[in-house]
């Protein structure tokens, strides 16, 4: 069972995160043939602080 994890920063609604995933599962079985019902996909919320680009982290 295939597993997408997805990491951003805090913000986007219940709605968009449901929205989210079900595209996501939907691209996935359509590129690689999976059940739809078989794809895993996760979405974590890391704090802006806990992120870094460039050496700066993005909560500064």
């Amino acid at each position: 069972m295939p597993l997408i994890q997805i990491s951003q920063t805090p913000g986007l609604s219940d709605r968009v995160k449901r929205e989210t995933i079900a595209a996501v599962t939907d691209a996935y079985a359509r590129a690689t043939g999976k059940n739809p019902d078989s794809v895993w996909v996760t979405i974590t919320e890391v704090p802006r602080s806990h992120w870094g680009v460039g050496g700066e982290p993005l909560g500064q």
